[in-house]
Parts: C-alpha cells; sequence; structure tokens
C-alpha cells in the first residue's frame, strides 16, 4: 500500500530536476536516500522483506540481496500489483519465523487498521540480529481513502517497537517545522487539481510555490523538531 501520493503526482516528481526534487519533495528524497543507505549496509545475497511494497519500487535498491516484496494490493485501484511475490495480510505474513535477515516497511504503517501487529509479524520474520527500515507520516493529508488510519509521534513509533521486542531503536524526524509549511503549502496545489479548480491551478501555483522554495532555508532554526512530515525509524532483533 506504501505511498504518500496520488500516482499523477509521482509522476510529476519524476519529471522534476533532481536538485529542485531535494528541495521540493524532501521527504520523498530523504526515503529514497534512507532505503539506499539500508540496503548499502546489507551484506550480498541476504533475504530482504519489502512490507506493504505497492508497485515494489523499492527492488532497484536491493539488487545486491534477494528482494521479497509483498503487499495486499488494495492501497491504489490505478496501480500495478503483478511484481509482487506475495499478496498477504501484513498482520499475517506467509513466511517463517526468522526467514529474512532485513525488512522495510515504507510510508505504508498509516494505512494499516492493527500496526502494533505489523510491527510484531515483522520482527517475527526477521532473524536474530535482522535489521529494521520503518518511514511513518506525523504531518500528511489523507490519502489512499477509506485505507488510511493513523499518523505517528516519535514515542508511538518508539512505543510500538519496544512492544514488538525490538532493540537498538532510532527515531529520526524527516524535516522540522519550516520544511513541513513549505511541503504543506505545496500539497496545497492538490487541491486546485480536478474537475473546474484547474483553472485555478496556475494562480494557486504563482502565490504557493515561492514560499514552498524559500521556507526549508529557516529550517535550522527548528532544533526540537515537534513539528515534521514523518520519521525515519531503525531498529534490530536481538541477537539473543
Amino acid at each position: 500500500m506504501s505511498a504518500v501520493r496520488p500516482k499523477r503526482w509521482s509522476r510529476l516528481a519524476e519529471m522534476t530536476p533532481g536538485f529542485l526534487r531535494r528541495r521540493l519533495l524532501y521527504f520523498e528524497t530523504a526515503i529514497d536516500d534512507a532505503v539506499s543507505c539500508f540496503a548499502a549496509g546489507l551484506p550480498d545475497g541476504i533475504r530482504v522483506l519489502d512490507a506493504g511494497a505497492g508497485e515494489s519500487r523499492h527492488a532497484p535498491f536491493f539488487v545486491r540481496q534477494r528482494y521479497i516484496s509483498v503487499d495486499l494490493g488494495i492501497g491504489d485501484e490505478a496501480w500495478n500489483y503483478s511484481s509482487l511475490n506475495a499478496v498477504a495480510d501484513l498482520t499475517s505474513l506467509p513466511f517463517p519465523s526468522g526467514s529474512f535477515a532485513a525488512c522495510i516497511n515504507i510510508v505504508t504503517l498509516e494505512h494499516v487498521p492493527e500496526p502494533a501487529c505489523v510491527i510484531q509479524e515483522m520482527a517475527r520474520v526477521l532473524e536474530p540480529g535482522g535489521r529494521l527500515l520503518v518511514v511513518a507520516p506525523l504531518e500528511w493529508e489523507v490519502h489512499q481513502a477509506p485505507h488510511d488510519y493513523f499518523r505517528y509521534t516519535r514515542h508511538g513509533l518508539e512505543r510500538l517497537f519496544t512492544c514488538a521486542g525490538l532493540a537498538g531503536i532510532d527515531v529520526q524526524p524527516v524535516g522540522g517545522y519550516f520544511r513541513m509549511m513549505g511541503r504543506r503549502l505545496l500539497n496545497g496545489l492538490q487541491f486546485f487539481a480536478g474537475g473546474a479548480r484547474w483553472i485555478l491551478f496556475l494562480p494557486a501555483a504563482f502565490f504557493l510555490v515561492p514560499p514552498a522554495l524559500v521556507l526549508p532555508w529557516l529550517d535550522f532554526l527548528d532544533r526540537d523538531r515537534n513539528f515534521t512530515l514523518g520519521y525515519i525509524c531503525t531498529a534490530r532483533k536481538p541477537s539473543g
């Protein structure tokens, strides 16, 4: 089910030049950086589970590993789920315990009605010492309705991981208040992307895009980062 924006916005993002994409779509580029770094730190040939893989867009990051994708396949009716290795509910993964050396769950946790069960299942299928990467949003609009249930604070995520018996928990905010405000202005353009509202798209872009470009420069002022788009989290299954 993984997604934080409609498919048409994904296409627009792909056409955006790299330097501009990194400024406007900071959350997405931070996610790609995190997945790339996670994959680079894994040994060759190990089994990696993408739990909530959607269209398996993260597969290219794991060419050195054995990438296995699973999703329930109900997130977006426009998506092509044919590349999935398994179609299954994340609360009941069809794999034996200890099957994977690593697991990722990217902007999917908000789309499951029982997130604690999902984290516990991912922990179950990890081998001892196995590593987990999770990305979850905090400040985001409703998407993939009606399958959009939760938003997460750092404390909520830490509790989910702790209750699942995971260790080495690290929860990092993706930007602060000013990056968040810049992105919310940009996301406001989605309001003008349907029906007759298209007429106002260019005037809206004229007023919203310039501050969306400028505000991220001020993000250094927010040291606490309690206002954030979401969190990138890592944890591991204890070796014992």
